[in-house]
């Protein structure tokens, strides 16, 4: 390999092109050959000289046995150079090119990894040559051992150039022999009396391990130890314990010679072989806490907090060096202060192939005075390397731009920290040494993180103690703390050809989350100390004070009202009819009897049940009587309707109605999740009072079975009916209330702070609700609405079972269960109806998205058209999921659907349809809210009333939204939870303005804003936005914040996060994420989720659980269930992947 390297160089030479020498990718993934191919690219590289052993290891396609395209890189021409024939003899080479000429392009990494070429022309190569041989004495004939990397650097200057310059032998020892023969370039020494040999301190290091081949190793011939790396300052002890092992084996203290390099700079300085004197070396004590300052400090010898530096010789002949400040313009430093070492000479690089910008930043430096004039006209290179000059012109380097890390205005050097991770006891947990220290930035500052690869069959226990004593060493060492510390599996770190760690390929996957920790420790409560102040709640300015303010500035007060539902005069023999529910349906069942208003769909599509006005009055009889009968129930008892989505639910609740009692309807428990549904089943008929159960014979099974029993005490159960084999008796009459303000049914529900709340729904209510529901979305008997809704609560239950009844359409039903099956069942029945009003879930909407997005073509070729749709209205009790709705109108925008027609309601437990997109409202609104402003209750774009000193809030202030309504519930039947603090939801009174007005307050944050849309009576449109539930807020460092805003910056921080959700324990937050992959994973998301929840909201996590996918509580509504989440975390029962709890 050695020798074709050579002749490829030499002939590019003689050829008059520029050689780029490259390491081989062994598989389409190498690290960091993508960075390479670019390179390549960028130079323009069409030929690829190699040999035919190196061929061979290259991956090949299956199909024609040709070289696989490796990412990144250009189409390659793969040329074998062995088995040439002879030279013609008319052939002679090309004319001599100009000394300016670009000799061969060295790669370089930078500090985020990018590839760069460094171009050295023909002057500087023969310039660099000379100055080597004048600083080493090189002389014709020597012997060199050669352990480096030949394509580049010390390697390739020393061993290949300046070699063939003086005519010198040179032995090259792979890495690979050296990885089986640590001792093997020793042995070359001893073998051939070599004179010179090129290492790097890592190779004195491992020759000292070798310790049984030591006895037949003589280095008297050695009058150059060339260490490469000298300008590494941890390469002092590699130095120091190889001589005082080796020099009874003839090794000359003089000869170990340090020097200092880079790719842009070529060699810097040297230390000079076989000199003795005053100022021939020197080695320094520094303050290691000064350095991070940039000043040189000398310290005490022993003390832990020094740094001890050995020089890298003298500045090479020809050359001047100088000291630019690190940042800003390149000033010249004080004697005292460490900046970066600048050089002028003949002998360096000429620029970045290809980049004109970075080359003028890098190559073309002129240093600056104290007065701010150029010191000469002439151009210096930046070196890389961080250092100061000592006494006689030596050079000292502590360390390099690439491995500096500033965190909180101090500089620290990576090969600082590593050394003392290495030194932290047991000296051997980190495998073989294997370790990677940068830094990443987070609000706005660096953070240190060190990943290691831990020794095998490393217990738990192990990994956390010495996780613990890193920190606390590098702590007191440094003074400064580590961000995040990771530790992988043996071999799991990305390695560099010649097995190095990649840095920069560590630092990708660390920020990408696909390193696979087996340990991970993050402390961003002791290191993020730049968090912005917490919030002081003032004593605010009165709500008078307020309205005047905002009535002298010419703000609107904010207040919205909807269309006038008309003037209804309650005594006439109309209103009377339409005041209760069930006469409305006893009313159709005889002007209409053959009407079809509902129809129940099944999975596949196809008709499940239908029901006329006569079918669903005749069987509501049925159950009336079964109730008056056999249950013996009296007028105003509440009995529980535990059905599945589907048309016995909506008779048993007419039947209910028909016999005077109050139906709750109750979701059935699920089969497969007893141990969570059961419970809330048997709350509910608790705390409703109900005196009987009405269900299916198999719903009754299954609440009476052995497995229930495990779960909840069933003898408490009330009596339980079944609808299933009803009576043929017809009842005598219809129970009629002695006025429309008694309760018609309770409504209950499960809000996501886990509070079950009841709310009275009056008869008047319900007629209203129906009424005001009619006129938005112009329902009439001959409408098709389609509805994929859970009917047990809010809007949901009233368009299942009440609005049909009232308005007289067509209600197609498909329980959302059924869509859980086919994904296109609600599209499929949409088109096929030619439906224009459908109502649906946000979960059914998400099922939708995700099950259905590789399948429009295919929905479009069974002629699913969905241009019919006007109004497709999600019904939520929440702030709208703007990206799911956007992504479901892009997507089945192909099949016809309007993203006009896409859009939410909103409603709550005090008045369950507040907001409704109607067939005559305008389109709805977006308006984009900072986040600071909303944390600090404001919105700063341009209420209702402000939650705290009920004065009404201007047009879009931030505030409580309080509704006042016909078909406002009436009142709290119960609370399960805190009863007190409800006490005024249904009579909140203004204390400012209209002060006798009676309001109801929804518990959620929102506001008012006038848009420029028009509304059917041809006044501005007063758009509400809803925020979020303030029940649910978090009050964190003074701020409020809304869940969903952490929740959704977290599900896009990494690929694998299916769900998550946060709340708060002991001032702690929590966030639970749930990990769609494999368990290995599950650690990549805990810096990640730190990262993010940090930068966006300026929050620190306290503790991230991964769970797997489904843990996360989600109700019928698709909204999470915090509280429970919550319950379970505390009470040890999510049972996660991996907890951690940052320090």
């Amino acid at each position: 390999m050695i020798n074709s390297i050579i002749k490829y160089i030499f002939y590019s030479l003689f050829a008059g092109i520029v050689p780029v020498p490259i390491e081989v990718p062994l598989t389409r993934r190498d690290a960091g050959s993508q960075q390479i191919g670019f390179l390549l690219g960028s130079c323009n590289v069409s030929v690829a000289l190699t040999s035919e052993l190196c061929l061979k290891g290259l991956p090949k396609m299956a199909a024609n046995g040709e070289v696989v395209a490796f990412k990144g890189w250009p189409k390659l021409n793969w040329v074998v150079t062995e088995h040439l024939g002879k030279t013609p003899k008319d052939w002679s080479p090309s004319p001599r090119v100009t000394d300016e000429t670009p000799a061969y392009t060295e790669y370089t990494n930078d500090r985020d990894g990018s590839v760069m070429g460094v171009t050295v022309n023909r002057a500087a190569t023969l310039a660099h040559c000379r100055s080597l041989t004048t600083a080493c004495n090189y002389t014709e004939g020597e012997v060199m051992v050669c352990v480096l990397d030949f394509k580049r650097e010390v390697g390739l200057w020393h061993s290949i150039l300046t070699s063939v310059f003086n005519g010198m032998h040179v032995i090259f020892i792979p890495y690979a022999l050296m990885k089986v023969n640590p001792a093997s370039w020793m042995q070359m020494i001893t073998k051939y009396r070599a004179s010179i040999a090129v290492v790097k301190s890592r190779d004195l290091h491992w020759g000292l391990l070798a310790t049984r081949d030591h006895r037949d190793i003589s280095l008297a011939s050695l009058r150059l130890l060339l260490v490469s790396d000298g300008a590494n300052p941890w390469s002092l002890s590699s130095c120091d314990q190889f001589l005082s092992v080796f020099q009874n084996k003839g090794l000359r203290p003089d000869a170990i010679c340090p020097c200092a390099s880079s790719s842009e700079a070529l060699t810097v300085s040297l230390r000079r072989p076989g000199r003795a004197g005053v100022n021939a070396t020197g080695r320094g004590v520094l303050s290691m806490q000064g350095l991070s300052y940039g000043v040189v400090r000398v310290d005490q010898e022993n003390s832990l907090t020094s740094l001890t530096l050995q020089d890298c010789g003298q500045v090479m002949p020809g050359a001047v060096i100088v000291v630019v400040r690190m940042d800003g313009v390149p000033s010249l430093c004080k004697t005292d202060e460490v900046g970066e070492i600048c050089v002028n000479s003949s002998a360096s690089g000429s620029g970045y192939w290809g980049l004109q910008g970075l080359t003028n930043q890098t190559f073309k430096v002129q240093p600056l005075q104290a007065d701010g004039t150029t010191i000469s006209d002439a151009e210096y290179v930046r070196s890389g390397l961080l250092g100061f000059l000592g006494p006689g012109g030596l050079v000292f380097v502590c360390g390099s731009r690439t491995g500096l890390m500033s965190i909180s205005g101090r500089k620290h050097n990576a090969d600082d920290i590593i050394a003392t991770v290495l030194a932290v006891e047991p000296m051997k947990f980190i495998y073989r040494g294997r370790i990677a220290v940068f830094s990443v930035k987070v609000l706005r500052d660096e953070r240190i993180c060190v990943i290691a690869e831990q020794r095998p069959d490393c217990s738990e226990e192990e990994s956390f103690q010495w996780l613990s004593r890193v920190l606390q060493a590098v702590d007191s060492i440094h003074q400064v703390g580590i961000y995040c510390l990771v530790l992988v599996n043996p071999n799991c770190l990305p390695k560099t050809p010649l097995g190095g760690i990649h840095l920069s390929e560590t630092k990708r996957r660390f920020l990408d989350g696909s390193l696979h920790p087996a340990n991970v420790l993050l402390c961003p409560h002791t290191c993020v100390t730049n968090l912005p102040k917490p919030r002081e709640i003032h004593s605010d300015v009165g709500p008078a004070s307020v309205m005047v303010g905002n009535i002298v500035q010419g703000n609107r007060l904010a207040s919205a009202s909807g269309r006038d539902l008309g003037v209804v005069d309650e005594d006439s023999d109309t209103a009377k009819k339409y005041q209760f529910i069930s006469e409305i349906l006893k009313w159709r069942s005889t002007s209409t009897a053959d009407h079809v208003i509902f129809t129940l769909l099944n999975s596949k599509g196809a008709v499940s049940t239908t029901m006329t006005c006569s079918q669903l009055h005749k069987r509501a009889e049925r159950v009336a009587c079964l109730l008056l009968d056999r249950a013996k129930v009296n007028t105003g008892d509440h009995v529980a309707l535990v059905y599945p989505p589907g048309l016995d639910l909506i008779v048993a609740f007419y039947g209910c109605l028909y016999a005077g009692v109050v139906p709750v309807t109750v979701r059935p428990p699920h089969p497969q999740n007893l141990q969570t549904t059961l419970p809330t089943v048997a709350m509910i008929a608790n705390i409703s009072k109900s005196v009987l159960i009405l269900s299916t014979q198999n719903v009754i099974k299954l609440l009476k079975s052995k497995e229930a029993s495990n779960v909840v005490d069933i003898k408490s159960w009330p009596l339980t009916l079944d609808t299933d084999d009803l009576p043929k008796r017809k009842l005598p009459n219809i129970y009629r209330a002695p006025t429309a303000e008694m309760i018609a049914y309770l409504d209950f529900s499960v809000s996501t702070t886990g509070m079950l709340a009841g709310i009275k729904m009056s008869h008047s209510a319900v007629t209203s609700l129906c009424r005001s529901m009619k006129l938005a979305c112009e329902l009439y008997p001959s409408r098709h609405v389609a509805l994929v809704l859970d009917p047990y609560c809010g809007l949901g239950f009233a368009l299942w079972c009440l609005s049909s009844v009232y308005s007289g359409h067509h209600s197609i039903l498909i329980p959302p269960s059924e869509v859980e099956v086919n994904p296109s069942l609600w599209l499929s029945a949409v088109s096929q109806y030619k439906v224009r009003d459908t109502f649906a879930s946000y979960g059914v909407m998400e099922l939708c998205t995700k099950g259905l997005g590789s399948s429009v073509g295919l929905l479009k070729q069974k002629n699913v058209n969905l241009a019919c749709v006007r109004t497709c209205v999600v019904v939520a009790e929440e702030r709208p999921r703007i990206n799911l709705t956007s992504s479901f109108s892009k997507l089945f925008g192909p099949l016809g659907l309007s993203p006009r027609a896409v859009s939410t309601s909103f409603g709550c437990r005090v008045n369950i349809g507040i907001c409704l997109q109607g067939a005559s409202s305008p389109e709805p609104s977006t308006v984009y809210v900072d986040l600071r402003a909303l944390r600090n209750d404001r919105v700063t774009l341009v209420i209702i009333a402000n939650p705290d000193t009920k004065g009404q809030c201007g047009d879009s202030h931030l505030g409580e939204i309080w509704v006042q309504s016909p078909h406002t519930s009436g009142g709290y039947f119960t609370i399960f939870g805190d009863e007190s603090s409800y006490a005024d939801h249904f009579n909140a009174r203004l204390v400012t303005g209209t002060t006798g007005e009676v309001y109801a307050r929804t518990g959620y944050l929102g506001f008012l804003r006038r848009t420029e849309n028009v509304q059917a009576d041809g006044e501005l449109h007063d758009a509400v936005f809803v925020v979020g539930a303030l029940d649910e807020t978090i009050m964190l460092r003074g701020m409020r914040y809304h869940p969903i805003d952490i929740e959704i910056c977290i599900l896009r921080c990494h690929k694998k996060v299916s769900e998550c959700a946060v709340f708060t324990w002991t001032n702690l937050l929590v966030v639970v994420v749930e990990l769609e992959g494999s368990e290995s994973e599950a650690l990549d998301l805990v810096p990640l989720v730190t990262n993010c929840v940090l930068e966006e909201h300026f929050l620190i996590v306290g503790v991230v659980v991964v769970v797997d996918p489904g843990v996360v509580p989600i109700n019928s509504r698709g909204e999470k269930q915090r509280m429970h989440l919550r319950d379970g975390f505390l009470a040890d029962q999510l049972d996660p992947i991996f907890v951690a709890y940052n320090m």
